[in-house]
C-alpha cells in the first residue's frame, strides 16, 4: 500500500487542501440531509474522503442511510473486527451486503484517503463493491456481494449522515475528514479523487475534485466555511451541522498534516491519558507520571514553535516542555527532557533536577510558548506572550532565558504533570487550535493561527514546514 502523505515531508502538492473538519466523537458530532427525491440511478456511486483518526478501536460510521435499524446502507469503521473499514447494506433486518477488508487503520499522525465504489451492474459479481485505502484496494475478509442491479439507501430519498449511525446517536466519528465526496449514479475509481506523488511515487495526495460531476444526489464537502461547515460545494442543498462549532474548522489537511497529540503512545498501559478535541486536549492520569500528551511529529533538526493552554491545574505539579527517547517510557519530570512547571521550577527530567523558581508561576487559563530551537539546541518558554527570563519572571518581550538540550535526539513537545497523585488537562495548538484565538498570528511561512507572535525563524510543527526546515 502507498505510504500516507502527512507522515512524510512533502512541500509542495500542486493541489492545496485548506481545510478539515474535526468531529470529537464526546460531542456527539455529525450532519445530516435528506435528498429531495431518490437518485434515477442506484445502482452506482461512489464515496470518498480524507480521514485522520484520533481514537481506535471502536466502530464509527463515516456515512450511513436508510429508514431504520434494519433498513440502512453505511460505510464505517470496525464493524466486524478492530479497525478496518467495511461497507454494510442491511434489508429486512439482517445485512444483504458485507464486505470488509483486511488492511488495518491505526496511524493518528496520518491522513488516510478511503473509496468505496458500488456498481450492481457489473457482470463480475466479486466486483460490484471495491473498497480502497489510499488508491490500493484492500485485501478482504469478507465478501457478500449485490446481485445484479441491486440498490441501497444512499442516494435514495432517505436521510444520510455523516459520523452518525441513521438509527440511533451512536457510533460518531472520532477524527477529522476531509474532501468528502459522494458520487451519485457513478462508480468512478480511486484516481478521480488522488494521485500519486511524480517526485514521490509511493506516497498518495488529493486532487482536485470540483470538476467532478457528483450527480443529482451527491455533495461535496470542502469544510472552507467555519459558518457553514455543512456547505456544498457543488451547489446543492447544505447539509445540517449538528454539535459542531467554527472552531471545529481545522487547517490540519491532507497536504499539510500538523502535529497533535498521539494517542496510542502508552508507555504505561494501566493508567492512561483520555485524549479529546481532535486530540489536542489531554487529561493527565492522577496515578501515573508516564502517561501524558506527547506530540506525533518529533523533530531533531530545525526551530519550531506551539503553544499550550492550562485548562486544569495540578496544585503547582503541572509541566509543559520536552521529551526524548520515548520508547524508555519517559515522563516530563523522570526521563530526558526539559519542562517548566505550574510552580515556577524548571526540571531537567534526566535527574529530576532542576532550578527552583526558574520561570514563575502560572495557572488555569494560561498560555504556555514553547519555543525548541534544535540546530542550536535550546529550548525557551513565554506565559502569555512574556518570555521567561530565568530569576523566576515573565517579563522578556523576546527569546531570552533557555535551557541548553542534547544534541542529536528526536524531541517531541509534551504537556502533563509530574506527580503521580495530581492531573493536568491541557489543549495544545501546534498551529491548529480547538479554541478560538485572537487576533491570530502565522508563522513566517504562513501556516497557523497562534494566540501570541511566532518569534523570527520559528514555525509550526507542520509537514509542509518539515520539508523545508526539518
Amino acid at each position: 500500500m502507498p505510504l500516507i502523505l502527512g507522515t512524510n515531508s512533502i512541500k509542495d502538492t500542486g493541489f492545496d487542501v485548506a481545510n478539515s473538519c474535526m468531529f470529537n466523537d464526546g460531542d456527539s458530532p455529525h450532519m445530516h440531509k435528506t435528498p429531495g427525491s431518490a437518485s434515477g440511478t442506484k445502482t452506482k456511486f461512489t464515496f470518498n474522503c480524507w480521514l485522520k483518526r484520533c481514537t481506535l478501536g471502536s466502530e464509527q460510521n463515516l456515512i450511513e442511510a436508510g429508514t431504520s435499524s434494519n433498513e440502512r446502507t453505511y460505510v464505517s469503521l470496525g464493524v466486524f473486527g478492530t479497525d478496518e473499514l467495511s461497507f454494510v447494506h442491511r434489508t429486512g433486518g439482517s445485512n444483504s451486503i458485507v464486505v470488509t477488508g483486511t488492511n488495518l487503520l491505526r496511524d493518528v499522525s496520518a491522513w488516510y484517503m478511503i473509496t468505496v465504489k458500488y456498481d450492481s451492474t457489473d457482470g463480475t459479481a466479486n466486483n460490484r463493491v471495491r473498497l480502497y485505502i489510499n488508491g490500493t484496494e484492500v485485501a478482504y475478509t469478507t465478501q457478500t456481494m449485490p446481485g445484479s442491479n441491486d440498490t441501497t439507501y444512499i442516494n435514495d430519498d432517505e436521510i444520510h449522515y455523516i459520523s452518525r449511525a441513521n438509527h440511533a446517536a451512536e457510533r460518531f466519528l472520532d477524527g477529522y475528514l476531509a474532501e468528502v465526496c459522494l458520487i451519485d449514479a457513478s462508480a468512478l475509481a480511486p484516481t478521480s479523487f488522488g494521485e500519486f506523488d511524480e517526485d514521490s511515487p509511493t506516497i498518495w495526495k488529493p486532487k482536485d475534485v470540483s470538476g467532478l460531476t457528483f450527480g443529482t444526489n451527491g455533495f461535496y464537502l470542502d469544510f472552507e466555511d467555519s459558518s457553514n461547515l455543512g456547505n456544498d460545494a457543488n451547489g446543492g442543498t447544505d447539509l445540517t451541522e449538528v454539535n459542531l462549532a467554527a472552531t471545529d474548522q481545522s487547517s490540519d489537511s491532507p497536504t499539510n498534516n500538523f502535529a497533535t497529540f498521539n494517542s496510542i503512545y502508552t508507555p504505561d498501559a494501566s493508567n492512561l491519558s483520555t485524549f479529546s478535541e481532535g486530540n489536542l486536549r489531554v487529561v493527565s492520569n492522577s496515578t501515573s507520571q508516564k502517561n501524558h500528551g506527547i506530540a506525533t511529529i518529533g523533530p531533531s533538526s530545525g526551530k519550531w514553535y506551539a503553544e499550550f493552554k492550562l485548562i486544569a491545574e495540578a496544585t503547582g505539579e503541572s509541566a509543559c516542555g520536552v521529551i526524548y527517547d520515548i520508547g524508555t517510557g519517559p515522563t516530563l519530570y523522570g526521563t530526558p527532557a526539559w519542562s517548566v512547571c505550574s510552580n515556577g521550577d524548571t526540571k531537567y527530567a534526566g535527574s529530576a533536577t532542576g532550578t527552583n523558581n526558574w520561570s514563575g508561576t502560572y495557572t488555569t487559563d494560561d498560555i504556555i510558548s514553547v519555543a525548541l530551537d534544535l540546530d542550536n539546541n535550546k529550548i525557551y518558554f513565554a506565559k502569555n506572550g512574556s518570555w521567561v527570563d530565568g530569576s523566576g519572571n515573565w517579563d522578556e518581550s523576546s527569546l531570552s532565558a533557555y535551557r541548553d538540550l542534547v544534541a542529536n535526539k528526536d524531541y517531541f513537545m509534551a504537556v502533563g504533570d509530574k506527580s503521580n497523585d495530581k492531573s493536568s488537562t491541557w489543549d495544545a495548538n501546534f498551529g491548529s487550535p480547538p479554541y478560538t484565538v485572537s487576533p491570530g498570528n502565522a508563522d513566517g511561512n504562513g501556516y497557523g493561527n497562534f494566540e501570541y507572535a511566532v518569534p523570527s525563524g520559528f514555525y509550526a510543527l507542520c509537514t509542509k514546514n518539515l520539508a523545508e526546515y526539518g
